[in-house]
């Protein structure tokens, strides 16, 4: 028996990690050795690759792909329709599996709807990227960045409002 939810349309595969209190909706696929912690909700449509990594709490919004190599720490939010990639320069007809860069989403960080995120980089704790942006480069703690590509426009705090730092 299970202390996850898994609606019956989601694909388990066999070696998949999933923690207590987790609920999987509708259409979902969770490969094996993806490892999903504690109390996550994984939204309709969602793509859970092998390797990739959810700490605790983490919210997943239908629609979005979390590759191999990227790495969610705690109280993580995507959002819906949020894009990750892992090569930097990919082609259908090269191979580059073994170029793969590994994407950090840290503690707390918000990742807006329609947002994209190159592979390689590391979004600090806290963090709030706006719908829509861009992020090509690494993000400071605390920052909010918006726009294409993505700029730092200020701060936010633990609970997402605009700082005046």
């Amino acid at each position: 028996m299970n202390d996850y939810q898994i609606h019956p349309t989601a694909i388990i595969d066999d070696g998949a990690v999933i923690e207590k209190d987790t609920k999987i909706w509708h259409f979902s696929h969770i490969m094996s050795g993806a490892i999903i912690g504690e109390n996550c909700t994984i939204g309709q449509n969602v793509f859970i690759a092998t390797n990739a990594v959810l700490g605790k709490n983490v919210k997943v919004q239908n629609n979005v792909s979390v590759y191999i190599g990227v790495v969610c720490e705690d109280d993580v939010f995507l959002g819906p329709s949020c894009v990750f990639t892992n090569v930097i320069n990919p082609r259908s007809f090269i191979p580059r599996k073994e170029e793969f860069r590994e994407t950090l989403v840290k503690k707390g960080a918000t990742i807006g709807a329609n947002a994209t995120i190159i592979c390689g980089v590391t979004i600090g704790e806290y963090a709030m990227i706006g719908a829509g942006a861009v992020v090509t480069k690494d993000v400071p703690d605390y920052a909010l960045i918006v726009g294409n590509p993505g700029k730092q426009i200020g701060f936010v705090d633990k609970e997402g409002n605009k700082t005046k730092n």
